[in-house]
């Protein structure tokens, strides 16, 4: 089945993604200085950060948000990866020098580069604080 492109005109869209942080600030810049996605700094407080990632803000929450939200009965125990993000990139050679980057920037690789079983080539990657994210390229 061939990937099909994602578009503003489909309803509903996801137009939000949150990580929680121990460092909302510092996990900000880590996807800021990897892939230059920018600030979007009127919604910065001191427990939340926010980012412009194309189509869809990428926020860093506090773990004071746990209780703003009524889910502090839902910190992370030991349960393990709950959920990862995709960037898509325009090409291979993208794809090479962003996981590259983010390597420099203090990401761990758990998987370089590979062509996958439905068409995309994609490395796996967790940043500083653990959260898993791919960089993907649909062939």
């Amino acid at each position: 089945m061939a990937p099909t492109a994602i578009s503003p005109a489909i309803s509903p869209v996801i137009s939000y993604v949150a990580l929680f942080a121990r460092d909302p600030g510092g996990l900000a810049a880590f996807y800021a200085s990897v892939f230059g996605f920018p600030e979007v700094v009127p919604d910065r407080s001191p427990i939340y950060h926010c980012l412009q990632a194309g189509a869809v803000r990428l926020g860093f929450h506090a773990d004071k948000a746990y209780d703003l939200l009524d889910i502090a009965d839902r910190r992370p125990g030991d349960r393990g990866v709950t959920c990862y993000f995709t960037v898509e990139v325009a090409s291979v050679t993208e794809l090479d020098k962003l996981c590259a980057r983010a390597v420099d920037h203090g990401a761990l690789l758990v998987k370089p580069s590979y062509v996958t079983y439905y068409g995309s080539q994609q490395c796996v990657l967790t940043d500083p604080e653990g959260n898993v994210f791919r960089i993907n390229h649909i062939l």
